[in-house]
């Protein structure tokens, strides 16, 4: 089961889009999960960023059973401490992932706002992230949903899909 977790008010219609795209690419059941933590405990106000590290320790409490995956969906702008800024983060064969779409708006970069674009990089940024839960690392195909993207230009290259090796990959784990 993908638990689909909205974190502090994320881009209207962005939970039930990445929901019901989410089963084309895991088998599987999705549904959405309310959070009750308090996001602000993962606000660096130095930064004016969230730590995405401390937002996924707050997911992985709320886990509503050990063999589920959760990933949240937030607007706040996420960091870790040696990056200036990630678009997501995972634990790696792990159970949880965080994906943002704050810097996945045109007008972050003063182009005029496109809605569906921006649902449209948040999920493939939610897969890539879930490829990571469900132990896939970067992959080197500039295509596949799995390669690491550092700006939008990267992300929008990318297929919203895993490439034949790593959907090999993923098919084989046991999940």
């Amino acid at each position: 089961m993908i638990y689909v977790a909205p974190i502090h008010n994320p881009i209207p219609g962005a939970v039930r889009y990445i929901s019901q795209q989410l089963p084309n690419e895991f088998r599987g059941l999705v549904a959405v999960h309310q959070t009750k933590f308090d996001p602000r405990i993962a606000l660096d106000k130095t930064r004016n960023q969230y730590n995405s590290t401390i937002l996924l320790a707050e997911l992985l409490q709320e886990l509503p059973s050990k063999h589920a995956k959760i990933i949240g969906i937030t607007e706040v702008d996420l960091f870790i401490p040696v990056l200036t800024f990630v678009f997501g983060e995972a634990q790696l064969n792990g159970n949880v992932a965080v994906a943002s779409s704050h810097r996945l708006r045109n007008s972050y970069y003063g182009l005029p706002e496109n809605p569906d674009l921006v649902l449209e990089r948040l999920y493939k940024e939610a897969v890539h992230e879930l490829g990571h839960v469900f132990s896939l690392t970067h992959c080197d195909n500039y295509r596949c949903v799995m390669h690491a993207a550092t700006g939008v230009e990267e992300l929008d290259l990318k297929n919203a899909a895993f490439c034949s090796a790593c959907n090999s990959v993923l098919r084989s784990a046991s999940f």
